[in-house]
């Protein structure tokens, strides 16, 4: 890994049709009617999938998956109430939560998100609940350690700008300064994390 980008949280969103409007209620509303609440996720495998699995697991509560092929077709039907639940890229979904089409319940950083001040981190009902989605760049195995260093420099000077950096947080994300040491521990953590989600719940590639 060379540098990260940005980091972003998922956001746990209902249409509103759906008559709960926060974490607890949409639990205990699945858990009347276990199985017949769709909970949709940008494709199989993905974080949103595996955000979703370990919250079902966490709740103890049984959804019915959905899987999409990317974040436009899943906001699309959500829009539409052909699935009532998602877990969902706030970049993606921000602009219509903003404007009351989808109902934000909770993002999954471990506390809120600058640009939903006034919805609450999903480790609020579920502690230790965490799911970032994050973007980074990288490079060929066998590039140069001077190369790589001198690209994470000049990148983390970027995003330092506040003019970037403004214009992430507009797009419902958080610019993302690490290392190339830094990036690499991340991904060994989340292989491990959600390696292990992955496995219990037996998701095969399609």
């Amino acid at each position: 890994m060379v540098a990260g980008l940005s980091r972003s949280p998922l956001v746990l969103e209902v249409h509103p049709a759906v008559p709960v409007s926060s974490v607890p209620e949409l639990i205990a509303y699945v858990k009347a009617d276990p199985g017949k609440i769709s909970l949709a996720s940008f494709g199989t495998g993905t974080v949103s999938d595996v955000a979703g699995i370990l919250f079902m697991t966490e709740a103890g509560i049984e959804m019915t998956h959905v899987p999409y092929r990317g974040s436009a077709p899943l906001v699309v039907d959500l829009l539409a109430g052909q699935v009532q639940s998602a877990f969902d890229n706030l970049p993606s979904s921000f602009g219509y939560i903003r404007i009351g089409k989808l109902r934000a319940l909770a993002v999954t950083t471990a506390t809120r998100s600058p640009a939903l001040p006034d919805v609450p981190a999903l480790a609020d009902f579920l502690p230790g609940y965490e799911a970032n989605a994050w973007i980074g760049i990288g490079a060929p195995k066998k590039t140069p350690v001077e190369i790589i260093d001198q690209l994470n420099r000049e990148i983390n000077v970027g995003l330092a700008d506040p003019k970037i950096a403004a214009r992430i947080a507009d797009l419902a994300s958080n610019a993302f300064v690490a290392s190339p040491a830094d990036l690499d521990k991340l991904v060994v953590e989340y292989t491990e994390k959600w390696g292990k989600v992955i496995r219990a719940a037996n998701i095969k590639t399609e």
